[in-house]
């Protein structure tokens, strides 16, 4: 399970799509190509006419599925040089910088040549659609394989280890003078940015149109130092993502939004209109053409390294010095101890907590410890104290004018950190950020609570297994501001239910497909009062058979636990009281 690579990588498969199965490309004989790599060394496919046969890789240094595959194609070189195989990888993505193309190599060890292919000359003889795609060519350099390296990872979903090595079987076969079993496989990845002609026609422009729809919808993931594998900040990274972009919008795997329309309110509602939808698409069936500069509109301005309304007032690392997070194997949820150096008690307006390293963290609780108390006030899902947490796909927002959280005197920070190891060592020193607000300013307190149901035995095969756990009663004159689901990689649907003091209920929440990757927190787009005695009820799906892709092993009855595959079951919300019913609120 240590291999069962963080849910970050998962996250950003929302980039990624499946192609097309061409097997009318077996047999063909490829001709020969010159390219250069990153250093402008030129290499010729004939200069390996000693190798018993060619592997050629289509890889892109943005694509977050190239990206994960790059270690493990510098693994297999190393493995199948000897036995005569010679490897080469190809970057035919237009905005693949050489620059790029020299750090994604050296990122990943891989020793054999890296090259790009200047206007996708070599892509297009090889009909290669997306990153990775491999090929294997035999001695004569006819294509006996082609598709994927294996199938551990997917749209959404990724596997322990790879129930099936597609390239190093196709790899054996072929040493062993037998045919390919499996001689064509489909590819999960990204499709190439290639090299197009642009209408000069087009009414449809990126510095007229597209621009003010990506700087609105996208820029506070697809900017340097964000969670999104690639930069959307200029016109040649939008040109040579623009097939892929439609691709998603398309399939409304971007931008993530889980929550039915059916009801509720969000504030942070990240669905495309149809009308933004046809604005995309138009753009790139023109070629995706630039327009006039002069109608660019300036970029929206961020705090540098930071989703804060302004620059934090209190930053605290998790340690004095840097964690080292082994290489494989599991590493056990990570709790770090740190003095907040506070000697008054704290009004929060807004709270960010920022991973050190995003390859290997996947999310991080951060809880406030008051003088005396210990850790165990943290176990079985208890939120006392929760401050709040890095997951993918959640956004550091301040909270609603006139409300704050309290950060005692002489607080503990801690954080819960769950690592998970890609095949390096590597350290990570994460940090909490803090945005204070002056006490008098402040008319309600927030609250984090939760519905939560530790008592779960989800048995093996159920597809639709039910879960459910009700919140303690509300008090009077309390607010609710937001809800955020939790549960692992068999969570299928979670549904909020109010439940009033005359039995009546109301649907607050619906996630009819429910997504680990992506661990949003819905924000209401008004405060909703509930009446005293309110109780907050959900309800949770779990799927724990083998259709479920992501199901580490559907034979096994599952419980309640930290690590991944293990279950959760945990209704987070935000509430807001008057400040003299806040320490009401807490019993």
């Amino acid at each position: 399970m240590g291999r069962f690579l963080l849910c970050l990588v998962l996250a950003l498969s929302s980039s990624l799509a499946l192609g097309s199965e061409r097997t009318d490309l077996l047999g063909k004989t490829v001709g020969d190509f010159s390219l250069q790599d990153y250093r402008g060394k030129e290499h010729r496919l004939s200069d390996l006419k000693e190798a018993k046969l060619v592997v050629v890789a289509f890889v892109g240094t943005e694509c977050p599925l190239a990206k994960t595959y790059g270690v493990r194609l510098a693994q297999l070189a190393k493995e199948y040089e000897p036995k005569g195989v010679r490897f080469l990888a190809i970057s035919s993505n237009a905005q693949d910088a050489v620059t790029t193309i020299a750090a994604y190599a050296r990122l990943h060890g891989i020793e054999f040549p890296v090259l790009k292919d200047l206007n996708n000359k070599v892509a297009d003889d090889f009909g290669a659609e997306r990153t990775p795609q491999v090929y294997v060519l035999d001695a004569e350099r006819r294509i006996r394989y082609s598709g994927r390296v294996d199938d551990q990872f997917g749209i959404g979903f990724v596997r322990p280890e790879p129930s099936r090595r597609d390239l190093a079987i196709a790899l054996d076969e072929l040493l062993a003078g037998q045919a390919v079993s499996q001689p064509v496989t489909p590819v999960q990845g990204c499709l190439i940015g290639r090299v197009r002609t642009p209408r000069t026609d087009s009414k449809v422009t990126y510095t007229r149109d597209i621009a003010p729809l990506i700087h609105r919808r996208c820029l506070e993931c697809h900017r340097p130092g964000e969670i999104a594998p690639f930069s959307l900040t200029t016109y040649r990274h939008a040109a040579g993502w623009a097939e892929m972009i439609a691709e998603v919008v398309r399939e409304d795997r971007m931008p993530p939004w889980h929550a039915s329309p059916n009801h509720g309110s969000f504030a942070n509602d990240r669905r495309l209109s149809d009308a933004e939808k046809r604005l995309i698409q138009d753009w790139v069936d023109a070629g995706a053409p630039e327009g006039n500069p002069a109608d660019l509109p300036p970029a929206p301005k961020f705090v540098e390294g930071w989703e804060l309304p302004r620059e934090p007032d209190l930053v605290v690392p998790m340690r004095s010095q840097p964690y080292e997070v082994k290489a494989e194997g599991t590493v056990q949820y990570q709790y770090f101890i740190a003095d907040s150096g506070l000697k008054e008690d704290r009004w929060i307006e807004a709270i960010q907590v920022v991973p050190g390293n995003r390859a290997v963290v996947h999310h991080i609780l951060v809880f406030a410890l008051p003088p005396g108390a210990g850790r165990a006030a943290l176990q079985g899902g208890g939120v006392q104290g929760y401050l709040a947490a890095y997951v993918p796909g959640l956004r550091a927002s301040p909270f609603p004018k006139g409300m704050a959280k309290k950060l005692p005197a002489n607080s503990r920070l801690v954080f819960q950190i769950h690592y998970t190891p890609i095949g390096s060592k590597q350290l990570d020193l994460s940090k909490v950020a803090f945005v204070f607000t002056d006490p008098d300013k402040i008319e309600r307190e927030v609250k984090t609570i939760s519905a939560a149901n530790p008592i779960i035995a989800i048995p093996p095969h159920a597809d639709n297994h039910q879960v459910e756990a009700r919140s303690r009663s509300l008090g009077g004159d309390t607010l609710l501001l937001g809800m955020m689901p939790h549960m692992h990689v068999r969570g299928k649907a979670f549904k909020y239910e109010a439940v009033y003091p005359d039995g009546k209920t109301e649907v607050l929440l619906d996630v009819p497909r429910y997504d680990f990757n992506w661990q949003t927190s819905y924000r209401l787009s008004e405060p909703k009062p509930v009446p005293e005695g309110t109780r907050i009820r959900c309800q949770a799906l779990y799927d724990n058979s083998e259709k479920n892709l992501n199901n580490p092993d559907p034979t096994k009855l599952v419980r309640w636990g930290d690590q991944t595959w293990n279950e959760m079951m945990i209704g987070y919300f935000d509430i807001a009281v008057p400040i003299g019913k806040a320490e009401k609120a807490d019993k």
